[in-house]
C-alpha cells in the first residue's frame, strides 16, 4: 500500500510538472509582432487577415495573444489617409481603392481584437507627417526595427507576410 501511494504521488507531481511546462509553452507561443515595411496593398491585406486567423486560433486553443503590428518605411501608407505626395511612400491606385476597408479591418483588430500597433516616429518624421494624421490607436515607437527587436528578445515570434 505504501508502494503504492508513492508511486501516485510521483506520477502526480509528473503530470502536475508536465501539464505546467506545456501551458508555459502555449503562452510564450501566443506572442507575435508583424512588421509591415513594404508597399503593397495586397500584401498588406494578406498581414491583416494572417493576424486575424492567428488571433482566432489562439482564442480556440484558450490562450491569451499578444500581438504587435509595427509598420516601417513603405508600412506608413497604411497609417493614415493623407496621400504622401511627393513623398516615396505616396498612395497609388490600388491603395487609394481600398484605404477605407484596410483602415476598418486595422481598426477592428486594434479596438475589438487588441492588436498593439505602432508606427516608425522616424519614418514619420522622415516625411514630415504631422502626428495626428496617424490613424488614432496606432503608438510611436522612436525606432519600429528597434521595436521589433525589443519585442523579440521577450519572446515574441517575427513573422512577416511575403
Amino acid at each position: 500500500m505504501k508502494n503504492l501511494f508513492k508511486r501516485f504521488t510521483q506520477g502526480l507531481v509528473l503530470a502536475v510538472a508536465f501539464l505546467g511546462l506545456n501551458t508555459q509553452a502555449a503562452d510564450d507561443g501566443a506572442k507575435v509582432v508583424y512588421h509591415v515595411d513594404f508597399q503593397d496593398t495586397t500584401r498588406y491585406s494578406a498581414t491583416l487577415t494572417s493576424i486575424n486567423n492567428i488571433l482566432n486560433f489562439y482564442e480556440t486553443e484558450l490562450m491569451e495573444p499578444e500581438v504587435h503590428l509595427v509598420f516601417v518605411g513603405y508600412g506608413l501608407r497604411f497609417t493614415t489617409d493623407d496621400n504622401l505626395d511627393n513623398t516615396p511612400y505616396k498612395a497609388d491606385e490600388e491603395l487609394l481603392k481600398r484605404r477605407e476597408e484596410l483602415k476598418g479591418r486595422l481598426n477592428a483588430l486594434m479596438t475589438v481584437r487588441g492588436v498593439k500597433v505602432h508606427l516608425c516616429d522616424k519614418t514619420r518624421d522622415e516625411v514630415g507627417l504631422p502626428r495626428d494624421k496617424v490613424y488614432k490607436g496606432i503608438d510611436f515607437a522612436p525606432s519600429g526595427v528597434a521595436k521589433i527587436a525589443m519585442l523579440q528578445s521577450q519572446g515574441y515570434a517575427y513573422l512577416k507576410i511575403q
